[in-house]
């Protein structure tokens, strides 16, 4: 990350996760369900050629989260649509203020 209060407030505020831990303004933890993210200060990260990325696997509640970060205007990547995948989970994509990709999946529906 580039920004940690930028950061925070983007997985607080508009992807529902709580914050965890914040340590010496240069790393940051945030939860939601059973996930866990750790974040880290790189104050020269270009965003336009980071290519970080992780996978949330959810129970249940795909189609709800999704309707709700598009309503919260969340930019969804070209794979942003919620879809079921030839290997046959459910899937959308985001990403975060540094183009971090943060991919939601569930199995069934």
């Amino acid at each position: 990350m580039r920004d940690i209060a930028l950061t925070r407030s983007f997985y607080r505020d508009t992807l529902g996760f709580r914050v965890l831990g914040e340590y010496d303004r240069n790393y940051l933890m945030v939860g939601r369900d059973d996930v866990e993210i750790h974040l880290f200060l790189l104050p020269g990260l270009q965003a336009d050629a980071n290519y970080g990325m992780c996978y949330i696997r959810l129970h249940n509640k795909i189609e709800e989260l999704y309707h709700r970060l598009g309503l919260a205007g969340v930019i969804f990547t070209n794979l942003g649509r919620l879809e079921r995948k030839p290997w046959g989970i459910w899937e959308f994509s985001v990403i975060d203020p540094d183009h971090n990709l943060i991919t939601f999946g569930q199995a069934g529906r």
